[in-house]
């Protein structure tokens, strides 16, 4: 299970004729019913009769109202929040007496202190964001707190159109929907590498030596806003994919692996290396991660190492500004010696929207609405041509034909040349573990810890959790 977005799933994703010949029960019906709009008002006609619609006695429904929390807030995520709203109002329309109460809550405040404690307490809201894996949504599924889907997705004929579903299931029960895929990679800003003659960076030596041009020349290597340690353990687990392997992400939580080996000190040594060097932003651990991305957009930072999530930024010129259309998009190079094969990319499907177990029939039928509506073909070509996010279901080669954003065409080429994927030790460690990751950067950044003693405390904490 914890093998994720292997090659053939990044295969499936760009070679869609296959999959739309193949679909099965997803073909005829999901991608049919939600080609376009202008579609919309006969994509039923040939389908199954859909379980959200209405019948005379729904329309005498009482009001009554769903809790939806969401993680869509900041100009940043304004196509996504745009998307959500629109799902919103037609789910809204469907089912007679529906009003969402719609929460936007930043996302680490979302999924390490409100769900955590909404969970123990038993009364999280009816939808909401929700990360995939052991620390997340299968511990909360485990301990009843989520809804099953699969019947559900049985139900509305969406068992096959998911690419991934790996980190919501466990014992064959679906635990959550991811709303897209990503990988992580480096952003870079083409107008500097072209005035200092870099080249995009396609080996170790490449990438170093564009580190340090940048550097010498007076610009912040690559943007970094640590305050929140989530966003500098992006780059370290892609080190650690690099320099120990793809399984090395995997077999953390099952003993198979080890924080302290050789080959993860590795990675934690070439973070505080790049440290040391002056390569991230000056006083990095003040900075949110929106900071991070305002350095790299003012032309202060000349590389960022972000997930493909942002790509819409550089399109959008009011966001981008005299930046737009200027950035490109690569992958971490091959480290020399590292373990495994070296192109395998960071990438996952972990982040969607789970469902409170808790739920009368009206809020059900709700659900069920929202799930028919939210993962359809219309909303998640819209996701990846407005907002660069990976589809989480299988597309049809017509939809992926209409991807003209450059760095979304290079994401899917990268995906479609990867041997497979790893993801991050986020989704896949124990909770215990993770916060550990996040304190340990923090302080080998501060200069508190080495590489070394962050790998050996990381262990200790790893070993602990194994045995519970």
């Amino acid at each position: 299970m914890k093998k994720l977005l292997m090659t053939v799933i990044m295969l499936v994703l760009v070679s869609t004729t296959v999959l739309t010949a193949c679909g099965g029960n997803n073909g005829g019906n999901q991608q049919g019913n939600n080609t376009s709009n202008s579609n919309s008002s006969t994509s039923n006609s040939n389908s199954t009769p859909d379980p959200s619609s209405p019948t005379d006695t729904d329309k005498k429904a009482e009001p009554f109202t769903v809790s939806l929390r969401h993680i869509q807030i900041g100009e940043a995520q304004k196509f996504r929040k745009a998307i959500l709203d629109d799902v919103v109002a037609k789910t809204e329309a469907e089912v007679p007496g529906l009003t969402f109460e719609l929460e936007g809550v930043e996302d680490s405040v979302n999924r390490f202190t409100k769900l955590p404690a909404e969970m123990a307490a038993g009364n999280p809201p009816k939808i909401f964001d929700l990360f995939g894996g052991e620390g997340d949504a299968l511990k909360y599924g485990a301990a009843g707190r989520l809804l099953d889907l699969a019947p559900i997705l049985e139900e509305l004929g969406l068992s096959n159109s998911f690419l991934n579903l790996d980190q919501f299931t466990l014992d064959g029960k679906v635990y959550g929907l991811p709303i897209g895929g990503n990988i992580e990679g480096f952003y870079y800003n083409e107008e500097i590498f072209a005035t200092l003659g870099l080249p995009e960076p396609k080996t170790w030596a490449e990438l170093e030596q564009a580190a340090q041009t940048l550097t010498d020349n007076g610009y912040t290597a690559f943007a970094m806003g640590s305050k929140g340690a989530w966003v500098p353990l992006m780059l370290v687990n892609t080190l650690i994919g690099r320099y120990a392997g793809p399984e090395s992400i995997s077999g953390f939580s099952s003993g198979e692996a080890k924080w302290n080996s050789p080959e993860v000190v590795a990675a934690y040594a070439k973070y505080e290396e790049w440290v040391k060097k002056g390569y991230f932003t000056k006083g990095e651990l003040g900075f949110e991660y929106a900071d991070m991305l305002n350095e790299f957009l003012t032309g202060k930072a000349g590389m960022m190492f972000d997930g493909s999530w942002r790509s819409s930024v550089f399109s959008d010129e009011t966001q981008a500004g005299a930046l737009t259309n200027k950035v490109g998009f690569f992958t971490m190079p091959a480290v020399e010696g590292g373990v495994g094969d070296q192109t395998y990319v960071n990438g996952n499907y972990s982040n969607g929207y789970g469902f409170s177990s808790d739920l009368n029939e009206q809020e059900l039928v709700a659900v069920k609405a929202f799930i028919k509506n939210m993962y359809s073909e219309e909303m998640q070509l819209r996701g990846l041509l407005e907002d660069g996010v990976l589809p989480s279901i299988k597309l049809s080669s017509d939809a992926l034909s209409k991807v003209e954003d450059k760095i979304v065409k290079k994401v899917i080429t990268i995906m479609g040349e990867a041997g497979g994927a790893f993801s991050h030790f986020d989704s896949t460690v124990q909770s215990s573990v993770y916060k550990e990751t996040e304190d340990t950067i923090l302080k080998l950044i501060a200069g508190q810890e080495t590489a070394q003693s962050v790998a050996d405390q990381l262990q200790a904490v790893q070993d602990k959790a194994n045995q519970e």
